[in-house]
């Protein structure tokens, strides 16, 4: 009976023994996604780097495109229009013969927006870095343009900061530009109309933006779910996991 009870003891312990160590593996394996709350099957540490890769080719393809010749200009989806609030004047001005003019000056506003656009890549690069663990992960749940929208929040204000100066130069250089803030204060004195915005610098600004953030959305949502479009391995493994939302 000892002899029995001797061996069952032993088994016991090998089988506790292995069970220990099976739930210490677990753990072990599950240290950077557990405590952090990220994806399981991927750690933190390779869902923030995706994104970031994700983050540097989006803005680096958008910001190439946008501040290319006629980047802006000749891209219906992002292309400045004359003011549309004061579409009345244009009008005005094409009525009365003035329709190069008017082409040129929104040829002037697109080449602006284009220029302004070069300088973003630094304000881009420093919010990437910023990124926090959970921003990554409500990033890689969230829609086909959260990442986009991140960038929105945090860089939407250092741009505008950065393209006011060149989006100014640009417009000073056209002669009809000269003429647009007596014009429009002129019309904003009659009645029964709304004002108008007499600030084309910060139209230009607020466009110009706009339309960076259309194509950085574009290029999110190609690298979400074209695997081709996804240029490094971590972005491969992240956002072709079966554990990534939009792929289930």
């Amino acid at each position: 009976m000892k002899k029995i009870f001797f061996v069952l003891a032993a088994m016991a312990i090998v089988i506790s023994s292995c069970d220990v160590n099976k739930a210490l593996e677990q753990v072990n394996k599950g240290l950077n996604t557990i405590n952090t709350g990220a994806t399981p099957g991927l750690t933190s540490g390779e869902i923030i780097n995706a994104l970031k890769d994700a983050l540097m080719q989006g803005t680096n393809n958008s910001t190439l495109k946008a501040s290319a010749l006629d980047g802006f200009n000749k891209n219906p989806k992002i292309r400045i229009p004359f003011p549309p609030a004061a579409v009345k004047v244009k009008e005005w001005a094409i009525k009365f013969g003035m329709k190069d003019k008017i082409d040129k000056f929104e040829e002037t506003l697109n080449r602006a927006a284009e220029e302004a656009a070069k300088g973003a890549g630094t304000i881009f690069v420093d919010a990437v870095k910023t990124m926090t663990i959970g921003d990554g992960l409500s990033i890689l749940k969230g829609a086909d343009t959260s990442a986009t929208n991140y960038l929105r929040k945090k860089c939407t204000a250092p741009l505008n900061v950065k393209f006011k100066p060149t989006v100014h130069s640009a417009t000073e250089k056209v002669k009809i530009t000269q003429y647009w803030n007596p014009i429009i204060t002129a019309y904003n004195k009659l009645p029964n109309h709304d004002d108008i915005n007499p600030d084309l610098d910060q139209y230009v600004c607020d466009r110009g933006i706009d339309g960076l953030f259309k194509l950085i959305g574009e290029e999110e949502t190609k690298i979400r779910i074209d695997p081709v479009a996804r240029a490094t391995d971590i972005m491969k493994k992240v956002f072709g996991s079966k554990d990534n939302p939009h792929n289930n």
